[in-house]
């Protein structure tokens, strides 16, 4: 696995940011969402604790949710979960919060608590990858047509789609590129990879999943567990 084939999982942290908003979701913290029986943020973790190069997990939820998120975590039983703290007002704030609270990491994989459609195979080749680089991002190409379009609504120009990918996670990094990136870098972001790109790091994209959906609505939450739903019977058959 390039840089990181030998590394121990106590060297790879991961953190999970759960503290989102959830304005679309009808007021309801969207990561406690049932889907397929259980509470959405419960597949998500699922896949980091069955991830054997993932040594340590911190979790960073909505201050609201911390007890909600504790009592998953003990039911769970989850031993990779070190530390479940509050997020900040915007993502990267929630996200400096998780790095603080890993220690003696080489690597750390950064991932949205809402994409339950993870699994330890996207995981794995994020670290593949940028053990090679210092720096990679899950990302699927772009099939629909894009428009550059003005604050007057008129088209301004259709970039080539070919060069278009949409950005997910999990995004991977060097500890120190991210560590880094986040001191040095002001303003908001919406990705991590955006404020290492600020830096002039590289950033190598790697095939993600059209099924690893970000889930912001109610309409997500279904797909979601169709997708979910699907993989598991496949599974078992």
């Amino acid at each position: 696995m390039s840089e990181v084939s030998n590394l121990s999982p106590a060297r790879v942290g991961a953190i999970i940011a759960a503290a989102g908003s959830s304005q679309r979701m009808g007021g309801r913290d969207k990561i406690f969402a049932p889907l397929c029986g259980r509470p959405l943020l419960s597949w998500t973790v699922d896949a980091f604790q069955g991830c054997p190069h993932i040594g340590k997990i911190v979790l960073v939820v909505n201050e609201e949710s911390l007890e909600l998120a504790r009592q998953l975590v003990e039911q769970q039983g989850w031993s990779k979960v070190k530390a479940i703290c509050p997020g900040g007002h915007r993502r990267r704030d929630s996200v400096a919060q998780g790095l603080s609270r890993l220690d003696n990491c080489w690597w750390v994989v950064i991932h949205d608590g809402a994409r339950p459609c993870v699994n330890s195979d996207l995981i794995q080749r994020g670290l593949e990858e940028a053990g090679k680089c210092g720096s990679a991002v899950a990302a699927v190409p772009v099939t629909d047509t894009i428009k550059i379009v003005g604050q007057d609504g008129l088209v301004e120009t259709t970039p080539q789609r070919h060069s278009l990918w949409s950005v997910q996670t999990p995004q991977v990094f060097r500890f120190d590129i991210i560590h880094k990136a986040h001191q040095r870098v002001e303003g908001d972001a919406t990705d991590d990879a955006s404020l290492v790109e600020q830096l002039g790091y590289q950033v190598k994209i790697y095939m993600g999943s059209y099924e690893n959906i970000k889930v912001t609505t109610p309409q997500d939450l279904a797909l979601a567990e169709v997708c979910l739903a699907r993989n598991l019977g496949e599974r078992r058959g």
